[in-house]
């Protein structure tokens, strides 16, 4: 029994896709003899032909891998794209450095640990970008004997 034109009409009629219209299965035989928008209207309105429910996607998946990867799984070197300044620009890393640095110095000088000598040379120094990172910046002053305590 082909009812492809019937489901076609009653798409039609009801504003959906094709793959949406239930036909009953008891009352085929009704439908067969449909062949006008008039009776696809008369056959929905007793109830033979109707709209399946919208489809929708789960999110129970996502959610479970959401969860994960806010705790840092799921974020190994193999599920990375890109290199690595597509993750982290190099201005935004630098930065987060410079802040730190600035942070560490500042807090040296107020708590009298460096004097404002010693803290404004070491501030032009990672201003320049002598020092990679905060252990290297507490290397270097161990090295030149820098901290009063």
């Amino acid at each position: 029994m082909d009812l492809s034109i019937q489901k076609r009409l009653a798409a039609e009629v009801l504003g959906v896709g094709e793959s949406r219209i239930w036909i009953d299965p008891t009352r085929i035989e009704d439908v067969e003899g449909a062949v006008t928008k008039e009776e696809i209207r008369k056959l929905i309105k007793e109830g033979v032909i109707r709209v399946k429910p919208v489809k929708g996607n789960s999110r129970a998946r996502w959610r479970e891998r959401h969860e994960k990867r806010k705790k840092g799984r799921r974020r190994g070197p193999g599920k990375r794209k890109g290199a690595k300044t597509a993750r982290l620009s190099k201005k935004e890393a630098w930065m987060n450095t410079i802040r730190k640095i600035r942070r560490y110095l500042r807090y040296l000088r107020d708590h009298g640990v460096i004097d404002r000598r010693t803290y404004r040379r070491l501030y032009m120094l990672a201003k320049g970008g002598t020092f990679r990172s905060l252990s290297s910046l507490k290397t270097y002053m161990k090295e030149q004997g820098l901290l009063k305590k």
